[in-house]
């Protein structure tokens, strides 16, 4: 008998499981598609190109404060409520660029871009509720397998946005608005698909009722924290390099088709595993498993300086992708474990906060490294990488503390 056929309740989270992977599939493609056309509708709307990939960093700005209410509002109204919204955010959104882009106005893209990030909030509240209905021994493979859903997403994203763009023999930016119609599509989806979840609304708390920690002791609690600090260094490290990767291989003369390819690539290492990150955790432990996931992005950012050939670009993006996905994933089992069902809707919102924060960071900084701080592409590029380097150090840093502290607890 299977672990999802042995606890009850894991009949209800396989179905859960099942909505939020198709979502993450099929709405999710909408991420991948702006993500590689964004830096480069950006670099022919904005007045300076050390701003090309600011309509990036609004997406994730947005996501990042956007997290807090949209995740309270979970905690209020219900899972589906949330996504909802989320997906009402990414229509609008890209209704918005799609029309900035036709009348060449920068700062409205920028908003367009800023109301995307209230869909990729929403997305990333998914892992999340996979885990509120599955068994503690489920709960691992349930976050894996609805992130694996963006496996479908790196197929059709990227390979609509070759679909769309290729052979267009307009060179302005008007070439990407199909690309931004695609995404308002993709958003529709979600008013078939979110209604069908069964996650039960919170209990509301009642007066006297035990609301659990503090954020104070929350963000005190080691495996808290910890968690915290490998999810935002495996989070921002991943978009640092991927956001200015579109940049960097036009720039070292390649086509966007090469771009989009290599996305694909990318986003395929960082979703393919999750059909086994979760077992790998369940056996070995997250920790270790978040661990792993350091060193291969330190391997990325090896790869990527060792060359600008095409295929240093597939490794390099490949090997992030599978660093990010089981530091991410391991970090987000970590959180999932260490809080109370009263405790969720603050730590999941603040988690989410300072994920994206350092991510809007991380990928403000990528533009500017790419395209300012070197003299070519590829000086920028290395730049980029080598800014990886102090991030990497904290978060195992912190990590091997975790481990140490456990260790002595259990003598």
């Amino acid at each position: 008998m299977t672990v999802t056929t042995a606890h009850p309740q894991n009949r209800t989270a396989l179905r859960n499981v099942a909505i939020l992977v198709a979502a993450q599939a099929i709405l999710g493609s909408q991420i991948t598609m702006i993500f590689v056309v964004g830096g480069l509708a950006g670099q022919q709307l904005a007045p300076i190109a050390c701003f090309a990939t600011l309509p990036i960093s609004m997406i994730v700005f947005g996501s990042m404060t956007t997290a807090p209410w949209l995740s309270h509002m979970m905690q209020r109204s219900g899972r589906r409520a949330g996504f909802m919204t989320g997906a009402a955010g990414g229509l609008i959104g890209a209704g918005l660029s799609a029309y900035a882009i036709t009348i060449e106005n920068f700062a409205l893209f920028l908003l367009g871009s800023y109301l995307t990030g209230i869909y990729m909030s929403a997305q990333g509240f998914f892992r999340f509720a996979a885990a509120d209905t599955a068994s503690d021994d489920f709960r691992p493979k349930a976050i894996s397998y609805v992130l694996a859903g963006g496996l479908v997403s790196a197929i059709i994203g990227p390979q609509l946005v070759s679909y769309l763009t290729f052979d267009n023999p307009d060179a302005t930016v008007a070439r990407f608005l199909p690309v931004y119609f695609g995404a308002m599509a993709l958003n529709l989806v979600g008013i078939v698909l979110f209604p069908l979840l069964r996650i039960p609304r919170p209990p509301r708390p009642v007066a006297g009722s035990d609301l659990g920690r503090s954020t104070g002791q929350l963000l005190r609690t080691p495996q808290i924290a910890v968690a915290i600090i490998c999810a935002m260094v495996a989070y921002a490290l991943m978009n640092l390099v991927m956001t200015s990767t579109p940049l960097a291989v036009v720039g070292c003369g390649y086509t966007v088709s090469d771009a989009s390819n290599i996305v694909t690539g990318h986003v395929l290492a960082m979703f393919a595993p999750s059909f086994f990150t979760g077992h790998l955790i369940a056996r070995f432990g997250a920790p270790r498993i978040v661990g792993t996931g350091l060193v291969l992005l330190g391997i990325a950012g090896i790869v990527a300086l060792s060359g600008i050939a095409l295929g240093n670009f597939y490794v390099a993006l490949i090997l992030l992708g599978l660093g990010w996905n089981f530091g991410f994933i391991g970090a987000t089992t970590m959180l999932a474990a260490s809080h109370s069902p009263a405790e969720r809707g603050r730590v999941q919102g603040l988690n989410d906060m300072i994920v994206f924060g350092m991510v809007t960071l991380a990928s403000l900084a990528s533009g500017g490294l790419l395209n300012c701080a070197g003299r070519s592409a590829a000086q920028g590029w290395s730049y980029v990488n080598i800014a990886m380097v102090p991030f990497l150090l904290l978060a195992g840093a912190a990590l091997v503390w975790l481990s140490r502290g456990q260790a002595r607890q259990t003598v």
